[in-house]
């Protein structure tokens, strides 16, 4: 059977992955993610060396944060800062002499779930990730959509709220993520200063009034923001990704709240709006999306 390996690079940690071409992930290892550029390269080289030691590899597909170009250049790396402006997909041919593909981690994880998970069988549809910020990916005819300057997707910018002070603040990723959204605003009241926003779904469960209150004004931004996608773009299916989605009570709500405010939206309320869905492969999207990719590319 065919192997490859898929890299999954985040701020703090990469995994690493052998996967067949059934989409299977037969070994994975994670490592730091080093913080100098050549470091970090000599790491992933050497990695997919030991897989090779094993058995052959037909290609490399690697997700990585940041505005990725279709032809593999990073304009910008997100946390990984050592890899922005840096040709990561020629430097990897070079040196491993292998097809590879680079692919921004939220189109991987959108892309994976196409061809294994939540969207299998869907042509048009929206994914979000929530997690530090929000990120997302737009797939239409089967295809990511880009955009000019490959920032399609960046759906944590739109306005959902107002912010006299700063717009920003108003914005799906200071209102919708679950880090610098629900997290921040809940520290901002508490006198705790929380890592885990689980905790705070469970304090809401215990009736403390200002978990409910956060809650039920982070359900709304959220909702405003995918409705905005879903009159935009028109998609087929909206997947949430990221931790958060796989806790089941979250994503109750938050198709309640949608529907909510479709309600009072006379414009909308009496269309059928695409379903709202969490994602089924999780932590592994990454790799499994950055291996299709460099599937399809052979």
């Amino acid at each position: 059977m065919t192997n490859f390996v898929g890299i999954d690079i985040g701020g703090t940690t990469i995994k690493v992955g052998l996967v067949n071409q059934e989409g299977q992930i037969v070994r994975k290892e994670a490592f730091e993610t080093p913080q100098d550029q050549t470091t970090l390269i000599a790491k992933l080289v050497q990695m997919t060396q030991d897989f090779q030691q094993t058995t052959p590899i037909a290609g490399v597909g690697v997700s990585v944060p940041g505005v990725v170009q279709a032809d593999g250049f990073l304009t910008t790396a997100g946390a990984v800062k050592c890899l922005t402006g840096v040709d990561l997909k020629g430097l990897l041919t070079e040196k491993l002499n292998l097809p590879v593909a680079v692919e921004n981690d939220a189109n991987a994880a959108a892309i994976a779930e196409q061809w294994l998970g939540a969207a299998k069988g869907v042509t048009n549809y929206l994914s979000l990730v929530l997690g530090t910020g929000v990120g997302g990916a737009l797939v239409i005819n089967n295809q990511i959509y880009r955009g000019a300057h490959a920032r399609s997707g960046e759906f944590g910018w739109m306005l959902v709220e107002d912010d006299e002070i700063d717009v920003e603040m108003g914005s799906l990723n200071f209102r919708g993520a679950t880090v610098i959204g629900l997290l921040r605003r809940y520290n901002q009241f508490s006198a705790d200063q929380l890592t885990d926003a689980r905790i705070i779904f469970e304090r809401a469960t215990q009736h403390e009034v200002l978990a409910q209150n956060v809650l039920t004004s982070y359900y709304h931004s959220l909702a405003k923001g995918i409705i905005n996608l879903m009159v935009a773009f028109d998609p087929e299916k909206v997947i949430i990704g990221g931790g958060i989605s796989a806790n089941e009570k979250f994503m109750a709500q938050l198709n309640a709240e949608i529907q909510n405010v479709q309600s009072v939206h006379n414009s909308i309320k009496d269309l059928a709006l695409p379903t709202v869905v969490a994602a089924d492969l999780k932590n592994e999207a990454g790799i499994i999306g950055a291996v299709y990719q460099v599937m399809q590319k052979r």
